[in-house]
């Protein structure tokens, strides 16, 4: 496919005013100025006609295929809330890509999303990174297990609460993480020395802690769902404890610590802004939040967190951060190329870059402009039409 006669947003580099991008065998083939067009093209041609070309869209944190749309209980599998300590849950025993959601995504451009489960659980489960084209989810996952969630402050205090059970404290929560990640690096060092040393007894196999040996051998990073800003200082606290790699999602109160996280070399997924304060940790949600972390030297990315705000309002809330302060180069990177470096897929896609998918988005107008409309949606080379 030769996409022509747009605004085309590498991601990777400047705008270039009036280019095209072209796609072989489903990656990004050139991309460049008019110019430079490929004379000789005998492929699909599709003409942005002065519109916005960009790489598909990356929502770096929701529970898209989790929680069904509008089905109640029976689409309900993304918080397994009858144990605190569930990291052997796999988003990819989860996702339903049938959800209707997933259309929702990809005509609006969302063509990448990291899913999985939700914030019951101390420890709650993998994470996958997926396209939101296709209908066989083996054939759409771009990374699974993607990260390890881990959560702390109200979700799982509320939820253990309701069953008369622990944790029902933040310290009691801390301790149920720290717990198992001692367990899994004592799990690690006996498999290490039973492998070295015949004569060693190797450990009886245990699911939750073989999920954790990635995350302990800082192989797979952590994604801690934290609002308030002591949640975010003991998630980074546990993390240092355990030499972890970690990603801060939500980071609500982020804008409060600004200069600690960028000390710390925190990465933030920041939202979803596009709601109301409906618990107590939210007292201080802010679209100056990207903003402030961003000037501080925070590496950002923005999410939906779907369902919480429906996943094909990314670029809104993209534009709701601009609207708070944040550069719209910024904005967009934080949907695109940011998101993706943070994710973990940024090897696949977040820029229009040779070799990488053939995720493609055009827009009638600048993506940030909620009047711009989305013209084409392509995915691996192929126009998603549904």
């Amino acid at each position: 496919m030769l996409i022509i006669h747009g605004t085309v947003h590498t991601m990777d580099g400047p705008a270039i005013d009036n280019g095209f991008v072209a796609i072989r065998e489903g990656k990004i083939w050139k991309v460049g100025p008019m110019e430079e067009c490929p004379a000789d093209w005998k492929g699909e041609t599709l003409d942005a006609r002065g519109g916005h070309i960009l790489p598909g869209f990356v929502d770096a944190h929701c529970h898209l295929g989790m929680f069904g749309d509008a089905i109640g209980f029976e689409g309900d599998d993304g918080n397994e809330a009858t144990d605190p300590c569930t990291p052997h849950l796999r988003a990819i025993d989860g996702v339903n890509p049938m959800d209707r959601c997933f259309r929702d995504a990809r005509l609006a451009g969302v063509t990448t999303v990291l899913t999985g489960p939700g914030s019951a659980n101390p420890i709650s489960g993998q994470f996958v990174a997926m396209k939101t084209a296709g209908r066989w989810l083996d054939d759409m996952v771009i990374k699974a297990p993607a990260a390890m969630k881990l959560a702390l402050g109200e979700n799982p205090k509320l939820t253990y609460h309701e069953r008369h059970e622990g944790p029902i404290t933040r310290m009691a929560t801390a301790a149920v993480i720290r717990e198992n990640l001692a367990k899994a690096v004592e799990y690690r060092d006996k498999l290490e020395r039973a492998a070295a040393d015949p004569d060693e007894e190797k450990p009886e196999f245990d699911a939750k802690l073989e999920a954790l040996l990635p995350v302990v051998r800082r192989e797979l990073p952590v994604h801690i769902h934290a609002h308030r800003a002591d949640d975010i200082a003991t998630g980074i606290r546990i993390c240092k404890e355990f030499g972890l790699e970690y990603v801060i999602v939500h980071g609500t109160e982020g804008h409060l610590i600004a200069n600690e996280l960028a000390r710390e070399g925190a990465r933030v997924i920041t939202g979803p802004c596009l709601g109301d304060r409906s618990k107590p940790e939210l007292a201080n949600m802010s679209l100056e939040t990207p903003v402030l972390l961003a000037m501080a030297g925070v590496k950002i990315a923005i999410c939906t967190d779907h369902p919480e705000t429906p996943v094909q309002y990314l670029p809104l809330c993209a534009a709701m951060a601009v609207k708070g302060g944040l550069p719209a180069d910024a904005a967009l990177a934080a949907i695109t190329i940011w998101a993706a470096e943070i994710g973990g897929v940024a090897h696949r896609v977040g820029s229009l870059t040779p070799g990488k998918d053939g995720d493609v988005v055009v827009m009638s107008g600048h993506p940030l402009n909620w009047l711009s409309r989305v013209s084409a949606v392509v995915v691996d080379g192929r126009r998603v039409t549904e």
